[in-house]
């Protein structure tokens, strides 16, 4: 049976299969231009984690619903 249906956004956390709730976009400035945007997932339990993990770094550049995520984004 084929669904037409996308499969849920899984979140990034490394072992977590909880579907994301948002897009943490983000940018290693010693890897990427200044306009590109990488993407992780979270769920709601991973987003506070993995936000602080980028924003250590400085990568951190935006957090939005997955429903916002840009299309340009990867």
């Amino acid at each position: 049976m084929n669904s037409t249906e996308p499969d849920p956004l899984v979140c990034s956390a490394k072992g977590c299969r909880e579907e994301a709730t948002v897009g943490l976009l983000w940018n290693n400035p010693k890897l990427h231009t200044p306009e590109r945007r990488k993407v992780w997932l979270a769920c709601d339990g991973h987003r506070v984690h993995l936000s602080d993990f980028l924003s250590m770094r400085g990568f951190l550049k935006q957090v939005v619903p997955v429903g916002e995520i840009p299309p340009d984004a990867s």
